[in-house]
């Protein structure tokens, strides 16, 4: 009996050894300090040549007063990371494609918001826009606006979730702020920040994008979505409960609970446990300040397997949508199952309406650990397997529009 137990019992232990080494990277990425900004060079530097030529055409014309430069989107793979499993070495040498190979336009900008009383300079965010090649109804283009997870960049993420060809067809607009390595060593946003869960730090500036691509292009201001990945839907979250007038739906995939942390060590016990006793709290600090809060659609996609940011986050973000758009527990529920096939991880779809409105959508996608959903899988963070989180959401933020 005992022999026949050891097989089990190592096995055992091998898998608790190798989620103590994913916490403790986990860990050492939240602790790593900012690095100071470098200095100014008084010379002026040489001109960077783009690796690629972009000549993709569009038929949006941005107006004379914003001026984005065109970018080559860029291929370089992201470094192995804590926060997934690395592809093969012989898969990540593979050629990639362009981040946006469909014929709309790749224009890349930065942003600057002035410094507040008493707070840090003022900080300067690049972004990334991607502009459908077609003619936009009256109201304009719909916008997605996507925050990437931490160790990635605003191309990778761009190039990882596939979101540019499926916005090509569908003729959306996608946005693509990026943080920077002065801000965060590993490009994390920093949504544990109590400072920036209250509409300070980076919600100001990415908002502040926002509006500026909004005055800059035929933009259908109804229908204004806002999604991410990991971080950067801790992020996303946070943006959109501080400003839910400016948007229709609110997509997270692999997000941590909203309101709590408070610090770099909370951030990690929160991705790990997420946390019961600020589940309810922080969404009544939300309706006291704004009594009149408006119902923000919600979609929420999470991996059974994630050892990163655990399920129970998922859990407990459904419980914070109930209670923000006031959904009573005998809303109408419908509840859907997948199965898997050869390229896809079977899945389950729950969804609570109001009336015949669809408010929350919950995804809980077996055998999928911290990468985006039927994503490119040649790149860190992405599942090559479906479903394909990007189509999903697209199809959700197509149900809604926010009311004039």
């Amino acid at each position: 009996m005992v022999k026949s137990s050891t097989p089990w019992l190592r096995s055992l232990l091998r898998a608790g050894k190798k989620q103590q080494r994913s916490a403790a990277r986990a860990l050492t990425i939240l602790l790593t300090p900012p690095k100071p900004p470098k200095r100014a060079n008084p010379k002026p530097a040489a001109k960077a040549k783009p690796a690629v030529k972009t000549t993709a055409r569009s038929a949006v014309k941005p107006a004379a007063s914003a001026k984005p430069a065109r970018l080559a989107p860029a291929l370089t793979l992201a470094r192995a990371t804590p926060f997934a499993r690395p592809a093969p070495a012989s898969v990540q040498r593979a050629p990639l494609e362009a981040v946006a190979p469909a014929s709309g336009k790749w224009l890349a900008s930065h942003h600057a918001v002035a410094a507040e009383a008493g707070a840090l300079p003022s900080r300067r965010m690049s972004y990334w826009l991607y502009l459908p090649d077609c003619v936009p109804k009256p109201d304009g283009l719909p916008l997605v606006v996507m925050l990437h997870g931490c160790d990635q960049s605003a191309t990778l993420f761009a190039q990882g979730t596939r979101m540019n060809q499926l916005a090509e067809q569908a003729g959306y607009a996608v946005l693509y702020p990026q943080q920077s390595v002065a801000a965060h060593p590993h490009r994390c946003w920093k949504w544990y920040d109590r400072a920036t869960q209250q509409g300070g730090g980076d919600v100001r500036t990415i908002v502040g994008i926002i509006h500026k691509v909004l005055q800059s292009y035929p933009i259908d201001r109804s229908r204004v979505y806002i999604c991410g990945m990991s971080a950067g839907a801790g992020m996303a979250h946070i943006v959109a409960l501080n400003h839910p007038d400016l948007f229709a739906g609110l997509g997270l995939h692999s997000g941590p609970l909203y309101g709590a942390g408070h610090s770099t060590v909370g951030a990690l016990a929160v991705m790990q446990h997420g946390s019961s006793s600020r589940v309810e709290p922080a969404i009544a600090e939300v309706l006291e300040n704004r009594p009149d809060f408006p119902a923000v659609p919600i979609m929420l996609i999470q991996g059974d397997d994630d050892p990163v940011v655990r399920p129970v986050n998922q859990a407990q973000l459904e419980r914070q949508a109930m209670l923000l758009n006031q959904l009573p527990p005998g809303s109408r529920v419908e509840l859907v199952n997948k199965a898997g096939g050869k390229r896809a991880h079977p899945y389950a779809l729950r969804d609570v309406y109001r009336g015949r409105t669809l408010m929350l959508r919950v995804a809980r996608i077996a055998e999928l650990k911290h990468a985006w959903s039927g994503g490119d899988e040649r790149l860190s963070f992405n599942s090559g397997a479906g479903p394909d989180a990007s189509k999903m959401l697209l199809e959700f933020f197509a149900r809604h529009r926010r009311a004039a």
